[in-house]
Protein backbone atom coordinates (compact mmCIF):
# COMPACT_ATOMS: atom_id res chain seq x y z
CA UNK A 1 0.00 0.00 0.00
CA UNK A 2 1.32 3.41 -0.98
CA UNK A 3 1.29 6.08 1.74
CA UNK A 4 -1.45 8.64 1.35
CA UNK A 5 -0.40 12.16 0.54
CA UNK A 6 -1.91 15.27 2.07
CA UNK A 7 -5.19 16.47 0.55
CA UNK A 8 -4.61 18.72 -2.42
CA UNK A 9 -1.09 17.45 -3.05
CA UNK A 10 0.32 14.52 -4.88
CA UNK A 11 2.57 11.74 -3.65
CA UNK A 12 5.53 13.23 -5.52
CA UNK A 13 4.95 16.53 -3.66
CA UNK A 14 5.30 14.80 -0.30
CA UNK A 15 8.41 12.97 -1.50
CA UNK A 16 9.87 16.22 -2.82
CA UNK A 17 10.02 17.54 0.75
CA UNK A 18 12.24 14.59 1.71
CA UNK A 19 14.76 15.26 -1.06
CA UNK A 20 17.79 17.23 0.09
CA UNK A 21 20.71 18.79 -1.74
CA UNK A 22 24.07 17.50 -0.51
CA UNK A 23 27.40 17.75 -2.30
CA UNK A 24 25.56 19.43 -5.15
CA UNK A 25 23.26 16.45 -5.71
CA UNK A 26 19.60 15.86 -4.99
CA UNK A 27 19.45 12.93 -2.56
CA UNK A 28 17.11 11.15 -0.19
CA UNK A 29 18.18 9.77 3.21
CA UNK A 30 18.11 6.00 3.66
CA UNK A 31 15.54 6.17 6.49
CA UNK A 32 13.14 8.25 4.37
CA UNK A 33 13.57 5.90 1.42
CA UNK A 34 13.01 2.85 3.64
CA UNK A 35 9.84 4.41 5.00
CA UNK A 36 8.56 5.10 1.49
CA UNK A 37 9.36 1.57 0.35
CA UNK A 38 7.70 0.06 3.42
CA UNK A 39 10.76 -1.53 4.97
CA UNK A 40 13.12 -0.83 7.84
CA UNK A 41 16.26 1.20 7.35
CA UNK A 42 18.28 -1.81 8.52
CA UNK A 43 16.69 -4.10 5.89
CA UNK A 44 17.23 -1.49 3.16
CA UNK A 45 20.90 -1.06 4.07
CA UNK A 46 21.41 -4.85 4.26
CA UNK A 47 19.96 -5.23 0.75
CA UNK A 48 22.28 -2.47 -0.46
CA UNK A 49 25.34 -4.12 1.16
CA UNK A 50 24.44 -7.47 -0.45
CA UNK A 51 24.32 -5.72 -3.84
CA UNK A 52 26.99 -3.05 -3.33
CA UNK A 53 28.18 -3.37 -6.95
CA UNK A 54 24.90 -1.80 -8.05
CA UNK A 55 25.56 1.36 -6.02
CA UNK A 56 28.52 3.36 -7.33
CA UNK A 57 29.37 6.74 -5.82
CA UNK A 58 26.99 8.63 -8.09
CA UNK A 59 24.07 6.43 -6.90
CA UNK A 60 24.80 6.40 -3.15
CA UNK A 61 27.22 7.81 -0.61
CA UNK A 62 27.55 7.92 3.16
CA UNK A 63 27.32 11.27 4.95
CA UNK A 64 30.25 12.63 6.91
CA UNK A 65 29.65 13.45 10.60
CA UNK A 66 29.50 17.17 9.72
CA UNK A 67 26.94 16.55 6.97
CA UNK A 68 24.92 14.38 9.35
CA UNK A 69 24.92 17.17 11.93
CA UNK A 70 23.83 19.71 9.28
CA UNK A 71 20.99 17.46 8.08
CA UNK A 72 19.78 16.75 11.62
CA UNK A 73 19.73 20.44 12.54
CA UNK A 74 18.00 21.58 9.35
CA UNK A 75 15.41 18.79 8.96
CA UNK A 76 13.03 18.30 11.86
CA UNK A 77 11.82 14.90 10.65
CA UNK A 78 15.39 13.55 10.88
CA UNK A 79 15.91 14.40 14.56
CA UNK A 80 16.14 10.68 15.44
CA UNK A 81 19.39 10.48 13.43
CA UNK A 82 21.02 12.68 16.06
CA UNK A 83 21.32 9.73 18.43
CA UNK A 84 22.39 7.16 15.83
CA UNK A 85 26.07 6.19 16.05
CA UNK A 86 26.18 5.67 12.27
CA UNK A 87 26.21 8.20 9.49
CA UNK A 88 23.31 7.53 7.13
CA UNK A 89 23.55 6.67 3.46
CA UNK A 90 21.90 8.91 0.92
CA UNK A 91 20.67 7.93 -2.52
CA UNK A 92 20.46 9.93 -5.71
CA UNK A 93 17.56 9.41 -8.10
CA UNK A 94 19.33 6.49 -9.78
CA UNK A 95 20.27 5.00 -6.42
CA UNK A 96 16.67 5.20 -5.22
CA UNK A 97 15.55 3.31 -8.33
CA UNK A 98 18.26 0.72 -7.83
CA UNK A 99 17.09 0.22 -4.22
CA UNK A 100 13.60 -0.50 -5.55
CA UNK A 101 15.06 -3.09 -7.92
CA UNK A 102 17.11 -4.68 -5.13
CA UNK A 103 14.16 -4.80 -2.72
CA UNK A 104 11.90 -6.11 -5.50
CA UNK A 105 8.67 -5.72 -3.56
CA UNK A 106 5.44 -4.54 -5.20
CA UNK A 107 5.37 -1.49 -2.96
CA UNK A 108 8.99 -0.57 -3.78
CA UNK A 109 8.28 -0.84 -7.50
CA UNK A 110 5.11 1.26 -7.21
CA UNK A 111 6.65 3.93 -5.00
CA UNK A 112 9.79 4.15 -7.18
CA UNK A 113 7.63 5.71 -9.89
CA UNK A 114 6.62 8.44 -7.45
CA UNK A 115 10.23 8.92 -6.37
CA UNK A 116 11.30 9.42 -9.99
CA UNK A 117 8.48 11.92 -10.50
CA UNK A 118 9.60 13.84 -7.42
CA UNK A 119 13.19 14.04 -8.68
CA UNK A 120 11.94 15.12 -12.13
CA UNK A 121 9.78 17.81 -10.53
CA UNK A 122 12.83 19.12 -8.64
CA UNK A 123 14.84 19.28 -11.87
CA UNK A 124 12.01 21.22 -13.54
CA UNK A 125 11.87 23.61 -10.61
CA UNK A 126 15.63 24.08 -10.77
CA UNK A 127 15.34 25.06 -14.44
CA UNK A 128 12.55 27.50 -13.57
CA UNK A 129 14.58 28.96 -10.70
CA UNK A 130 17.56 29.40 -13.02
CA UNK A 131 15.35 31.31 -15.45
CA UNK A 132 14.19 33.58 -12.63
CA UNK A 133 17.77 34.08 -11.45
CA UNK A 134 18.83 35.09 -14.97
CA UNK A 135 15.94 37.57 -15.17
CA UNK A 136 16.83 39.02 -11.76
CA UNK A 137 20.47 39.39 -12.81
CA UNK A 138 19.38 41.24 -15.96
CA UNK A 139 17.20 43.55 -13.85
CA UNK A 140 20.04 44.10 -11.43
CA UNK A 141 22.35 45.18 -14.27
CA UNK A 142 19.63 47.48 -15.55
CA UNK A 143 19.18 49.03 -12.11
CA UNK A 144 22.94 49.52 -11.78
CA UNK A 145 22.92 51.42 -15.07
CA UNK A 146 20.01 53.53 -13.84
CA UNK A 147 21.79 54.18 -10.55
CA UNK A 148 24.87 55.41 -12.40
CA UNK A 149 22.75 57.73 -14.58
CA UNK A 150 20.90 59.09 -11.54
CA UNK A 151 24.19 59.66 -9.69
CA UNK A 152 25.62 61.63 -12.61
CA UNK A 153 22.40 63.68 -12.81
CA UNK A 154 22.57 64.46 -9.10
CA UNK A 155 26.23 65.41 -9.40
CA UNK A 156 25.44 67.80 -12.24
CA UNK A 157 22.57 69.33 -10.25
CA UNK A 158 24.79 69.78 -7.20
CA UNK A 159 27.41 71.51 -9.34
CA UNK A 160 24.79 73.85 -10.76
CA UNK A 161 23.43 74.67 -7.32
CA UNK A 162 26.88 75.10 -5.81
CA UNK A 163 28.05 77.52 -8.47
CA UNK A 164 28.42 81.02 -7.02
CA UNK A 165 25.67 83.29 -8.20
CA UNK A 166 26.83 86.10 -10.50
CA UNK A 167 26.46 89.62 -9.32
CA UNK A 168 23.96 91.13 -11.59
CA UNK A 169 22.03 94.31 -11.67
CA UNK A 170 18.44 94.06 -10.77
CA UNK A 171 16.04 94.15 -13.64
CA UNK A 172 13.53 96.96 -13.82
CA UNK A 173 13.28 100.50 -12.46
CA UNK A 174 14.71 101.16 -9.05
CA UNK A 175 13.95 104.61 -7.73
CA UNK A 176 16.83 106.32 -6.05
CA UNK A 177 16.31 108.77 -3.32
CA UNK A 178 17.08 112.36 -4.21
CA UNK A 179 18.58 114.51 -1.50
CA UNK A 180 15.71 116.92 -1.44
CA UNK A 181 12.94 114.30 -1.27
CA UNK A 182 13.39 113.33 2.30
Amino acid sequence: MVPKSAPGSSMSDSITHQILTLRGKAVIIDSDLASLYGTSTKALNQAVRRNIGRFPGDFMFRLTPNEKHEVVTSCDHLAALKYSPHCPCVFTEHGALMVAAVLNTPRAVEVSVWVVRAFVRLREQAVQFQTWINELNALQHQVRDHDAAIRSLLTALEQLLAASPRKSRPIGFIPQAIDGDE
